[in-house]
């Protein structure tokens, strides 16, 4: 029988392929574009969303002229610095410069007579903060998990007190540096990331605490020592070099050290504790569908969650800045919103997603509820306020100086008069501050060298017009001997509005 013919190849050697018909030109490749740099098709979408949605849970903040005193004492630092003052100085807080500079901005460009640019601004940080957080999620866990981070950032923001949450005030422009941190530093821009923790340091000193999870993440991916050094540099540099713009013993003074007295509970009883227990209780209901969900999935014998060491580590350090000083008022727990967010959008990701819808809608209604609780939220102080100031205006002229013996700054702001002295509160003067009982509270627990500098203020610059707003608490003028005596010496009351006293200059 004939043999099939074998082909023979030489060693190595492949045999030749059939040729294959012709096939058409390919389409050109559309241009490359660098990795990371891509914008994920949602983002069209899901950015107007947050944007709307943060017009709406801050449409409150519109609704009144002032919500709290730090807002009259912001507001009262930017006409101070407009006038010629200088921070630290004859302009003086104990918060870093950042905020006040941002109103003294505002007031610039658009006048200083409503507060309506700041509160712009602060509609404008929540949407950034958001969508940095809806970026965080969307690299860890997903398109849905971004949704949800970016809605529940925006809904938290408004879950406390609406004076705590609709004013425009240093914790809502810190939040989102603190959030740039986490994601520069999850991208390994160190350098970034440090700039980001003294953006957020430079606008309260508790945001500052983001730099535990940076370390956290900086550990994670085993970057080593020129990154530490790239982070520690670019967040050091900003601060030091404020500091020497404003002199490094002055600076220091006023955002650190010479709050020894004021960062402390004595005499406050159970009132700061109390105080917390209402903050965090209103932050858990705010966030109640969030936290039951993540309960729900790191409970006993649950697994894990996926990629969030550092935000738990976020989560114990913004509580743990909360408690600075004792104080926690109310508007101290919006540090905590965002790793709060992010873990209770990645929980929600681990169950089933009708339920999880579930929990996002929950989460909405209880937002409106205190999107309402903003609309109708008791206006009893800012109408003592506003009675004060037409007090004011009425016994003063426009050139005249007035010193507000109280913890309501706004009266400067909304009487349009000047201050006589740089406190603008007396806190810094007495150690009182908002429920502190009357332990600690009095002259000798002002802060250093405040009372020598207050009385020449008021020898160089007598004030024409005095109001003791004290209303009963202890530290009113008559109970400290310095503020008596020159009442007494130069001083007749004129008039009583809500139970403040207002004195003017006798001729």
């Amino acid at each position: 029988m004939p043999q099939p013919s074998v082909e023979r190849y030489a060693p190595g050697a492949r045999p030749a392929r059939a040729a294959s018909p012709p096939r058409a030109p390919a389409a050109p490749a559309p241009p490359a574009q660098p990795p990371g740099r891509r914008i994920p098709a949602f983002w069209p979408r899901l950015f107007p969303t947050l944007v709307v949605l943060t017009l709406l849970t801050r449409a409150p903040s519109f609704a009144r002229t002032l919500w709290n005193p730090d807002e009259g004492f912001l507001a009262t630092q930017a006409r101070q610095l407009a006038d010629g003052g200088v921070l630290y100085d004859t302009v003086v807080d104990r918060k870093p410069p950042l905020v006040p500079w941002l109103y003294r901005g505002a007031f610039g460009l658009f006048g200083d007579g409503s507060l309506w640019p700041v509160r712009i601004a602060a509609i404008v940080a929540v949407v950034v903060g958001a969508g940095f957080a809806a970026s965080i999620a969307h690299r860890r866990w997903g398109e849905r998990t971004a949704w949800a981070a970016g809605a529940a950032y925006v809904l938290l923001t408004v879950g406390l007190d609406p004076e705590d949450t609709q004013a425009a005030t240093f914790e809502v422009f810190m939040l989102p540096w603190t959030v740039a941190a986490i994601w520069c530093a999850e991208r390994s821009r160190w350098a970034w990331a440090g700039l980001a923790i003294a953006g957020a340091a430079l606008c309260k000193q508790t945001g500052g605490a983001v730099l535990l999870p940076v370390l956290v993440i900086l550990w994670q991916h085993r970057a080593g020592p020129r990154a530490l050094l790239r982070l520690g540099a670019a967040a050091a540099l900003p601060v030091l070099a404020l500091a020497l713009a404003f002199q490094p013993g002055r600076f220091l003074y006023w955002i650190a050290t010479g709050s020894g007295a004021y960062l402390s509970a004595d005499g406050s009883g159970l009132r700061p504790l109390l105080r917390a227990a209402g903050g965090l209780g209103l932050l858990a209901l705010a966030a109640l569908p969030l936290v039951a969900g993540l309960v729900a999935v790191t409970g006993p014998r649950r697994r894990r969650l996926r990629h969030t060491a550092d935000l738990w580590a976020w989560l114990a350090a913004s509580l743990g800045a909360s408690t600075v000083g004792l104080q926690f008022f109310g508007h101290y727990f919006l540090q905590v919103v965002p790793p709060l967010a992010l873990l209770g959008a990645a929980a929600l990701r681990e169950i089933h997603p009708r339920t999880a819808m579930t929990s996002m809608a929950l989460t909405a209604l209880i937002s409106c509820c205190f999107v309402g609780w903003g609309f109708t939220a008791d206006r009893t102080e800012l109408d003592h306020a506003h009675r004060v100031a037409d007090t004011v205006r009425a016994y003063t002229d426009p050139d005249d100086r007035v010193l507000l013996w109280g913890m309501h700054p706004e009266g400067y702001w909304l009487s349009q008069r000047a201050p006589a002295s740089r406190y603008l509160t007396a806190g810094f003067l007495t150690n009182f501050s908002g429920g502190r009982g009357p332990a600690r509270v009095g002259e000798r627990y002002a802060m250093d060298g405040a009372w020598p500098y207050f009385r020449w203020e008021l020898r160089r610059r007598p004030p024409q017009l005095i109001v003791d707003d004290a209303r009963g608490k202890p530290y009113g003028a008559w109970r400290v001997p310095s503020l008596r005596g020159a009442l007494e010496r130069g001083y007749e009351r004129a008039a009583r509005i809500d139970g403040a006293d207002i004195y003017v200059r006798a001729r």
